[in-house]
């Protein structure tokens, strides 16, 4: 039987459940999810082979304004995606005002002439059909889409018919990656990951997106199936420094225990994991640092 393959760029704004939507159709966690916008900063790619298809999806940053050179760096993330693929998987929410920054993608899309594959995400959070048929027929309007899919990332709803979708776009080729691959991403990247989504979710408001985890040392010891991580949490401000690590230490071991436990999941393995914390004054404007942190 004939290989097939497609890179498939998925691409949205903040928050509207990319990351989620990716893991789903992985099968597997391979990219971190929060409640807070922007939790992608970096294109993580999934793989996913199916038979003799093997899909490669990049899960981009969210589609937004940028405030800092960080934000510009997320921004190129998504336009070098979309200039780069075979299709996208375009994903947005099933109600409200299509935003200025999903009118731009549209745009690309255009200029790219590229196949697209409207996701409509959080179809369970809508309690009247007749708003999700509202949703279909406005976007539809906008760009010859090659299917429309409503789904819920959450629930699994759909993502059978989506993946259905995808499969349809391959085209004969090698596959790029092993069968039983599901990430390009390092371990050490992976850990790391881990260890900033516990934040993002345990802290709130602006602190979280202040943070980058480096991960030091990851080293597994002889004959005793422990891998040994030694984790740097950098943040911007001294007083962000204090708020990270709580009250004797209280919300850093909570952090640490959290991450621990989903990287001993995800890594098959026993992990003794160590976390300190830094401060680098804002880091998020300095290209040096953004490039040291792997952001660039």
């Amino acid at each position: 039987m004939e290989s097939k393959t497609a890179f498939i760029a998925i691409v949205g704004c903040p928050n509207v459940g990319k990351s989620s939507l990716l893991n789903n159709m992985i099968g597997q966690k391979v990219a971190i999810v929060s409640n807070k916008p922007q939790t992608t900063r970096t294109k993580i790619m999934g793989v996913l082979t199916l038979d003799e298809t093997q899909l490669v999806f990049t899960d981009t940053p969210g589609y937004h304004r940028p405030k800092n050179k960080l934000g510009e760096k997320m921004i190129k993330a998504v336009t070098d995606s979309v200039s780069g693929v075979d299709a996208c998987l375009f994903v947005v929410e099933p109600e409200g005002d299509l935003r200025p920054a999903e009118e731009e993608l549209i745009q690309k899309f255009k200029k790219e002439k590229l196949p697209v594959i409207l996701a409509i995400n959080k179809i369970d959070t809508v309690e009247n059909k007749e708003t999700l048929a509202l949703r279909i027929a406005e976007l539809s309007k906008l760009y010859d889409f090659t299917a429309i899919v409503p789904v819920s990332a959450v629930k699994g709803v759909g993502v059978d018919e989506l993946l259905d979708e995808l499969i349809a776009l391959s085209q004969p080729s090698i596959h790029f990656f092993p069968d039983d691959a599901l990430t390009d991403q390092p371990e050490r990247v992976i850990a790391g990951e881990i260890i900033r989504e516990k934040m993002l979710r345990l802290m709130d408001k602006e602190v979280p997106h202040g943070i980058a985890v480096s991960i030091e040392k990851m080293h597994e010891r002889e004959d005793s199936g422990i891998v040994d991580i030694d984790a740097v949490i950098y943040c911007e401000k001294e007083s962000h420094k204090g708020i990270i690590i709580g009250k004797k230490g209280a919300m850093l071991k909570k952090v640490s225990t959290y991450a621990r436990e989903d990287m001993e999941k995800f890594f098959d393995c026993h992990i003794n994991l160590q976390c300190w914390v830094k401060v680098k004054e804002g880091w998020r404007d300095r290209e040096g640092l953004i490039h040291n942190f792997g952001l660039d």
